[in-house]
This record gives C-alpha cells, sequence and structure tokens, in this order.
C-alpha cells in the first residue's frame, strides 16, 4: 500500500502555490492519487478521479537576496498576503499506464499594504494606515497527460513516470481595485489600477510544462520518492501596466512579466502497519520563479525568487477514497535580482519580496 499512497502525496505536491510575492501559479500533476501500485489498481473501479485541494498561505517576511529585513516588521510596513485556494481537478486513465488530466483553481487573495496606498514614511503616512486590496476567481487552467515507463502491474520495485502539458490563460490577468491616495491637502482620493502581480488570478500567457516523477521500494512499508516540474512560459509580458498613474514607466519593468516557474521534490514515505492505508512522510521540496526564462524574453517585472521547505506530511487511503495533508515549512528564502534588476549600470538595484512561513495544504480524490 505504501506506494500506493506515496504517489497520492506526489500528485498533491505538484498542486503549486506561490508563497508570498513571489507569483508561483496554481499547477498540477498529471499523475492522478495512488497511480503505481497493484495494491491501487486491485481497488481502483474506474477510469475517472476527481480531485479537490485546499490551499492557504500568509506571507509577510521580507527578503532581499537571501537577507531578511526585519525592520519591516518592527516598523509595521510589511507587506501582507493572504490566499485561500480550493484546487479542482479530473484524471481519467485509459490504461494503467497512461493518464490525462485537468486542473482548475479557484482563489481568493487579499493583500494589505501602506507602501501601495498612502506610503511606508510617516512623513507621508503619519497614521501608519494600512488599506486592503484582493481577487476573487478562477486561474489558469492545466490539461496534461502523464506516462509510467514500465507497468504498475509488473510490481517493478522502482518506476518513473514523465509528462507533458499545457497551460491556458483561464486566469483573469487584468485584476484591479482601489488604491488609497493623498493629495497635496493631505485629502484621501481613491484610483483604480491593476492589484499586485503577486494576487493576479492568472499571468496571460499560454505556457507549456514537463515532469516527471519516481519512485523506489526500500521495503515493504518504505518509500523514497522524487519528481520535478517546469513550466516554459514564452509570452514576454502581458500587457498589464503595474503603475498606469506613473510619469514615467520603467520600460523593463512597467509591464507584468509572463515568468516560467520551477519545483522539485525528494523525500520517504513509511507505511503505518497498525493503521491501514495511512502513511507518513517527510522529504525536502524547493520551487521558485527564475530570472531568466528558458525559452523567450524576460523583461517586464517580476519577483524572482525561491523557498526550500521540510515538508512533511501524512497520506490516507482506502477503497475510492484518498486524502493528504501536508505543511512545507520554510527553511530557506531568496529573492533574486530580476532581469530589470540586473540592467541597473550601478549594480545596487535589487528588489525585494515577501515570503510566508508555512503552506497548508489538504487534498482529496475519489474513483468512479
Amino acid at each position: 500500500m505504501s506506494i500506493g499512497l506515496l504517489i497520492l502525496c506526489l500528485t498533491v505536491y505538484n498542486q503549486l502555490f506561490a508563497q508570498g510575492c513571489i507569483a508561483i501559479r496554481h499547477m498540477s500533476c498529471a499523475a492522478p492519487a495512488g497511480a503505481s501500485s497493484a495494491d491501487f489498481f486491485k481497488q481502483r473501479t474506474g477510469h475517472w478521479q476527481i480531485n479537490a485541494g485546499y490551499r492557504y498561505f500568509r506571507s509577510f517576511r521580507h527578503f532581499r537576496g537571501d537577507h531578511q529585513e526585519h525592520e519591516r516588521i518592527d516598523q509595521h510596513t510589511e507587506v501582507v498576503n493572504v490566499s485561500h485556494a480550493l484546487d479542482l481537478g479530473i484524471t481519467y486513465m485509459p490504461t494503467p499506464r497512461w493518464s490525462i488530466s485537468a486542473y482548475l483553481p479557484v482563489q481568493y487573495n487579499d493583500r494589505s499594504s501602506l507602501y501601495e496606498h498612502y506610503g511606508n514614511a510617516i512623513t507621508q503616512n503619519p497614521d501608519q494606515k494600512r488599506f486592503h486590496t484582493g481577487s476573487q476567481g478562477i486561474g489558469d487552467m492545466r490539461i496534461s497527460g502523464s506516462y509510467w515507463l514500465v507497468s504498475p502491474f509488473k510490481l517493478p520495485k522502482a518506476n518513473l513516470a514523465v509528462g507533458l502539458g499545457v497551460k491556458l490563460p483561464t486566469g483573469n490577468y487584468r485584476v484591479t481595485d482601489n488604491f488609497h491616495k493623498l493629495d497635496k491637502e493631505k485629502k484621501d482620493y481613491v484610483i483604480n489600477k491593476p492589484v499586485d502581480q503577486s494576487i493576479q488570478l492568472g499571468d496571460g500567457g499560454v505556457g507549456v510544462s514537463l515532469e516527471a516523477q519516481g519512485y523506489a521500494q526500500f521495503t515493504k512499508s518504505l518509500t523514497a520518492y522524487v519528481n520535478g516540474f517546469y513550466l516554459f512560459n514564452p509570452r514576454e509580458t502581458n500587457g498589464v501596466v503595474r503603475n498606469p498613474e506613473a510619469t514615467t514607466i520603467d520600460l523593463l519593468a512597467g509591464e507584468f512579466s509572463v515568468a516560467d516557474q520551477f519545483a522539485a521534490r525528494i523525500g520517504l514515505s513509511q507505511s503505518l502497519q497498525f493503521i491501514p492505508g495511512l502513511a507518513v512522510m517527510l522529504g525536502g521540496r524547493v520551487e521558485g520563479v527564475p530570472a531568466i526564462d528558458a525559452i523567450g524574453g524576460s523583461k517586464g517585472f517580476r519577483r524572482p525568487g525561491y523557498i526550500v521547505s521540510v515538508e512533511p506530511g501524512l497520506t490516507y487511503m482506502r477503497g475510492k477514497f484518498s486524502a493528504a495533508a501536508t505543511v512545507p515549512v520554510a527553511l530557506y528564502r531568496n529573492r533574486i535580482k530580476s532581469y530589470a534588476d540586473r540592467q541597473d549600470p550601478t549594480g545596487q538595484r535589487h528588489g525585494d519580496a515577501a515570503f510566508a512561513d508555512y503552506l497548508v495544504s489538504i487534498n482529496v480524490s475519489r474513483w468512479f
């Protein structure tokens, strides 16, 4: 049963979610839960599986490079992103080795800050007023396929699945909200403009994803797992101007960039013999946004960086039902220099980003 539970973990893993101002979009693994063990296929009663996953995080710790700017919290000028998402998916398995999946995230995002409104400085914002912007709706859909190199019915001790997917720009990448400003007489007025890139529902580009996931069973109950994911986003910018009210627009960072993203994961899964169907897992995880895309240009505004986390979790599979809960906890965060940062001739330009301490992920699925 351990491998079946393990692959449920692999599926949950690839429900990528932005853990702060680093705009990592929802991406889902093509392989269905449990799709590599004989136990799983004995239990499988149909070719269709539906999936639902809940994600939550709260980001507020600012980093420039791997240096945390503690003063932002001390001075109460930190940017706080709170995100909730429900990932809805359906998988069809025409054969034990092939699967086709479609995933669509539904999101609710809230962002509060000082600098986007009155400003961080006491002279600009003497009462240190904080205002909120937000976005709600569907995100970018992903359709993908995956193939196991060895038939699961042969009971292999190790196996590898490779996948290919397409990401469609179904999420609104032009979400706007009201921002509060002060005029020369210190009177409040409101302007409507695009919300921050980190809470936009989509990125506006068509992307292609490559992924792989594998396992090696050491004992009847102990299994190692590894997987990786890379999303290619060839479109350079999406035409949304970050600050349309600005009198001069930085040609390198005026529009939102359509960035690549990546993730990788490795760890161990241990079945608990005294509770049939239950397993515990512990692994390492890295995810992020590169400064330079693999295909296409890299201009525009983006906050590249990556997060390294330790990821404990529990999984359960019984009959037609599977469930998993994981809580990746950040160990290392780095807001690397963007393409626009690197164009500064002085070498001093280096933007910051806010990261979360942890991410909560709960996933359930059922066969039909």
